[in-house]
């Protein structure tokens, strides 16, 4: 489970690479999931991006599995 952390910009979160609860740095994008033009305006999709502050690692989760 995440928790809040008192810097302005992150989250403790456990990181895979360092095995540890880490600073993270967490944005959610929108990302267009089809390749064809004509259909790309009703394919965007929410997605959780978190990056290690301690590794660099990034990880990103799509959030509206419908």
């Amino acid at each position: 489970m995440a928790t809040t952390d008192n810097s302005f910009n992150g989250m403790t979160e456990h990181c895979p690479e360092c095995e540890l609860d880490t600073l993270h740095e967490v944005s959610v994008q929108i990302r267009t999931e089809s390749l064809k033009k004509e259909n790309a305006q009703f394919s965007r999709e929410p997605y959780r991006v978190t990056e290690c502050q301690q590794c660099g690692h990034r990880k990103s989760q799509r959030m509206n599995n419908a």
